[in-house]
């Protein structure tokens, strides 16, 4: 089932330039050894499926030693592989494998916080006076015996937590077991940067900086300022406060710059994306990508906790980025493990499989690197979870008003008859839905016109395309629901045009060119494009 191998460059780009990166949750891609957990073994033996999808390059969220308290982004031990997913020497075999199918590699480095087993933080919380003293960020109460200062978790509450043994607060920017490293010490600098050289020497291709926009603090520990205007959409503590202090202070430029070093000296082809969210999300993005000195890209929230899909959307978000000098490269996702599925996000009661491919063509259209969501291929939606099953701890505290991530997390469909849809021999760590077995790989792949076969289809297309692949990106001015924009290289203009909606419409938007690509009702002649129809077509052709 091995598809052809990545393009290595295009236009004498790199490979990461309008690189297509799936996403694998390791807990839920397949369990190879029946605990009902993913495992790494269980990716390897599966990477032909993956190289069959006409990828570049895989993400592995954390697989490292863990207590799971926030599922993996809680890292005791950054050199290590979590023994509920295997050893060094399955992630050996997985990169070996992934290489040979010519796949990248990309992992997640968790740089703003560590668990509170981790060694470090074991040691730095035994005296005020340690060798790791200052790795984390520590202070004392205030007179009356509060906390520093007014910060608050993601995850709720103060950013501060009592230690009885330093009789000190110690910060946390999400969970009380996430402790925040003291990033503004270059001590700890340099110990993340062997972390990275770790990796590197083990032949990763790069890495996706989790939260890099949290890593430091501001050292005073001022207040941080409310928003004073009024938000129906706040419903966490957290957006109530404007985050000046607790995050993105002017020393991670050069943090990121000196970990850009470290990562170029295995190789100028070494890829890095930092997941950026947050009020200042833009600035930070384009700060962090600025020129050819930092990262290589970023990874916004732009689409991912959007309520509601439109054209101004898309089209206010990627004018954000028109390709200036000096100006960064953007990355995208629809869906991934934070966000719920993006064809229940969006769902506007039509179709979902006619949503998820045209989803699948917009996303595909856009220019930059796109993220592709393990089963996001087969179109899955979010799975609705029983409050006995859920696992997220924010899903848990909060219930009923969320369900959390657990929807978005639950285990791959590969057999829709075999038990617990070939993922497991035995119970998995979450619920596999009975809609999703039915959109299993084993259904989609003997069918011609599913979301699965189609999403080959526009790989394979962009894998081809200049234009689509790293062109430049002009809006076109349509009414809504329709969609218009142009991808434009040396070689090519092709047109996009998507209805939004699930009511037909008619456009004098169609050219005469050949057509790439469509689903759903889409008709040349008369201009009309049925509910989530798309169609990808040449515009013109340059000698």
């Amino acid at each position: 089932m091995t598809g052809p191998a990545p393009i290595a460059s295009l236009d004498g780009e790199p490979w990461w330039r309008g690189a297509v990166i799936y996403q694998i949750y390791p807990r839920s891609f397949r369990d190879s050894n029946g605990d009902g957990v993913g495992d790494l073994p269980g990716i390897t033996q599966n990477l032909d499926y993956v190289a069959s999808l006409g990828v570049d390059a895989i993400w592995l969220s954390p697989f490292f030693t863990s207590p799971m308290k926030d599922f993996g982004y809680d890292v005791s031990d950054y050199r290590a592989v979590d023994p509920l997913f295997g050893n060094l020497d399955d992630f050996d075999r997985l990169v070996a494998r992934a290489h040979d199918l010519g796949l990248k590699v990309i992992i997640d480095q968790v740089y703003a916080h560590t668990s509170d087993m981790h060694a470090w933080f074991q040691e730095s919380r035994s005296a005020r006076i340690n060798t790791k003293a200052d790795w984390y960020v520590w202070a004392d109460p205030r007179p009356d015996g509060m906390p520093p200062n007014n910060w608050l978790s993601v995850f709720y509450g103060p950013s501060w937590t009592w230690d009885a043994r330093r009789m000190q607060y110690y910060m946390h920017n999400f969970l009380p077991a996430q402790p925040q490293l003291n990033v503004n010490n270059p001590v700890v600098q340099e110990a993340l940067f062997d972390t990275a050289r770790f990796w590197l020497d083990r032949g990763v291709d790069g890495f996706r900086l989790d939260a890099i926009n949290f890593a430091m603090h501001d050292p005073s520990l001022a207040d941080n300022p409310p928003v004073d205007e009024e938000d129906e959409g706040r419903k966490r503590p957290f957006d109530f406060q404007h985050h000046l202090h607790n995050q993105s202070q002017p020393a991670l430029v050069p943090f990121i710059e000196n970990l850009a070093k470290v990562v170029t000296r295995f190789g100028s082809d070494r890829f890095t994306v930092a997941e950026v969210g947050g009020e200042l999300a833009l600035s930070e993005m384009k700060s962090f990508t600025a020129g050819h000195s930092r990262l290589n890209t970023s990874y916004g929230f732009d689409f991912l906790f959007a309520e509601r899909l439109s054209p101004a959307l898309i089209l206010g978000t990627l004018t954000n980025w028109p390709g200036n000098p000096g100006e960064g490269w953007p990355s995208w996702a629809f869906s991934n493990h934070d966000a719920p599925r993006v064809v229940s996000r969006w769902d506007d009661g039509s179709d979902s499989d006619a949503r998820a491919k045209a989803l699948l063509a917009l996303l595909v259209s856009l220019r930059g690197n796109i993220f592709l969501y393990q089963g996001e291929e087969l179109g899955l939606p979010q799975a609705k979870i029983a409050f006995e099953d859920l696992r997220d701890p924010e899903a848990i505290a909060n219930w009923p008003l969320t369900q959390g991530r657990d929807g978005a997390r639950t285990p791959m469909p590969w057999v829709e008859n075999a038990p617990q849809a070939g993922f497991s021999v035995v119970k998995p760590w979450l619920p596999i839905p009975e809609d999703h077995a039915r959109r299993a790989v084993s259904v989609q792949n003997n069918e011609a016109d599913s979301v699965l076969m189609r999403t080959r289809e526009l790989l394979e297309l962009r894998r081809s395309n200049s234009a689509l692949r790293t062109g430049r990106f002009e809006p076109l001015a349509l009414p809504p629901p329709l969609l218009g924009f142009e991808r434009v290289s040396s070689q090519m203009r092709v047109r996009c045009l998507f209805n939004l909606g699930s009511q037909i419409v008619s456009s004098d938007a169609f050219v005469d060119g050949e057509c790439l690509f469509s689903c759903g009702d889409v008709n040349h002649s008369t201009g009309v494009l049925g509910p989530w129809a798309a169609c990808i077509m040449v515009a013109a052709v340059y000698a």
